[in-house]
């Protein structure tokens, strides 16, 4: 699901809440070591995402957050922003030449640049709570 959230909306808010959960407390986000990537380089976007893309050749950027349940990547379009909310059990992440995040048939590819390369530390431990998310619903190994 993809919201306009250049305006606060509080029915936003809930809306997140409701799909991947609220925000960490501030315990958890000193234990995380942070809950939010820098800001990326994106390099494309799947067709149903290029509205959401700058007409001009401006450098389009996004950034993602961690949730409980899921993610949030918040893209940025001049004045405007859009959050796509990605529950853990529909994220897909490929390692290629950057990074790409794949989800409810839409996808962001992210380019291998400087940006990109600081947020190593942020991409291991999206993939670690994810894999502590999937644990969670594991199915157990047949006798």
């Amino acid at each position: 699901m993809i919201i306009n959230t250049t305006h606060h909306n509080s029915e936003h808010k809930q809306i997140i809440a409701d799909l991947i959960g609220s925000s960490f407390s501030l315990v958890q986000k000193l234990k995380l070591g942070g809950i939010g990537s820098k800001r990326m380089i994106i390099g494309d976007v799947s067709p149903n995402m290029k509205s959401m893309m700058n007409k001009v050749s401006d450098i389009n950027y996004a950034n993602i957050e961690l949730r409980p349940k899921g993610i949030l990547v918040m893209i940025n379009q001049g004045l405007k922003n859009f959050t796509w909310i990605i529950p853990y059990y529909q994220l897909v992440i490929y390692k290629t030449n950057g990074s790409s995040i794949h989800a409810q048939g839409r996808f962001v590819h992210f380019k291998n640049s400087k940006t990109f390369k600081e947020n190593k530390k942020f991409f291991d431990k999206l993939l670690d709570e994810k894999v502590k998310y999937d644990m969670q619903y594991a199915m157990p190994h047949s006798l």
